[in-house]
């Protein structure tokens, strides 16, 4: 039986002492992630492409009091397997295991509309000459293939959580939090169908990956986001790697958006603690997305 005074938030939600790692951490949704979890104790490994963004992401935004920190420790390019094994090798010199990767890093693709006329010839030659078999395996390899070698590459020092605990049973092995997106749910083609599609596949792959292997203890879930501020839903950050998403853009995609606003930092970091935090969850897809998938087309 549990104390009513061990079901405090500071408690419930501390992932002090952490060894955290995100995929695409230097900006956006990634970098929302890694602030929830170094503002909550973990020291939080960030990576990506420039690593000049990552070393500003750590400078601006760790903490300035507790043992949360954010650290850069890139660049990686996560559709690279010797990129990828370059980087368990230097994070596992760090440290010994891996309590929570956030697989983060994705690109938007190309962009068509379907909805420019009702003619099937015009649609056709909207869809054929704006995009081509490039781009789409170019969305896929970032987007979907790269979680899955990102996640297999780590999960040694994943399971590795187990031997940390005195306990030592597999159920305190490390977990991943996939970032998906309510484009993967959602029926609507949005104006980029290889984006959409690939966030299907990564929301697929992860309730696959859960099953396969849950066996090492090690836990997958997902968080597929709606409108929040990043480089992909604006084009651009600040000095201080931050996006700004208006309400009047949020509302403008074409379908009702409950919220009327697009999310905030808090409501992202909300949802990647409960994930990192909450041991009975796996398999889960945990929609954050102001209401959107409640009233446009979906599963």
């Amino acid at each position: 039986m549990v104390g009513t005074h061990n079901l405090q938030a500071s408690k419930l939600f501390n992932v002090d002492g952490w060894a955290c790692l995100i995929t695409g951490g230097g900006t956006g949704i990634g970098l929302m992630n890694a602030q929830a979890l170094a503002a909550n104790g973990a020291r939080v490994y960030i990576t990506g492409r420039r690593y000049g963004v990552l070393v500003n992401a750590a400078k601006e935004h760790s903490p300035k009091e507790g043992n949360g920190k954010i650290i850069p420790i890139g660049p990686c390019d996560v559709t690279n397997k010797e990129s990828l094994e370059s980087l368990v090798h230097k994070f596992s010199s760090l440290e010994p295991h891996l309590n929570l990767l956030v697989c983060n890093a994705g690109i938007s693709g190309p962009k068509a509309d379907p909805s420019v006329s009702s003619s099937a010839k015009d649609i056709a030659h909207e869809l054929w000459t704006k995009e081509n078999f490039s781009d789409w395996s170019s969305v896929f390899t970032t987007n979907v293939s790269s979680v899955y070698f990102t996640t297999i590459a780590f999960l040694p020092l994943l399971q590795a959580c187990s031997a940390a605990h005195p306990e030592g049973h597999n159920h305190m092995a490390g977990n991943v939090i996939v970032i998906s997106s309510m484009s993967g749910i959602m029926r609507n083609a949005q104006k980029h169908f290889a984006y959409n599609a690939s966030k299907g596949a990564t929301v697929h792959l992860t309730k696959l990956m859960s099953t396969e292997f849950e066996k090492t203890g090690v836990r997958v879930n997902s968080i597929a986001p709606g409108y929040f501020p990043s480089e992909m839903t604006t084009g651009e950050s600040d000095e201080k790697n931050k996006s700004e998403l208006s309400d009047d853009k949020v509302k403008g995609h074409g379908h009702k958006v409950p919220a009327q606003r697009a999310g905030h930092d808090e409501e992202m970091a909300m949802a990647v603690l409960f994930l990192a935090k909450d041991r009975y969850v796996n398999g889960s897809v945990i929609c954050v997305d102001g209401g959107v998938l409640g009233v446009v087309p979906g599963n």
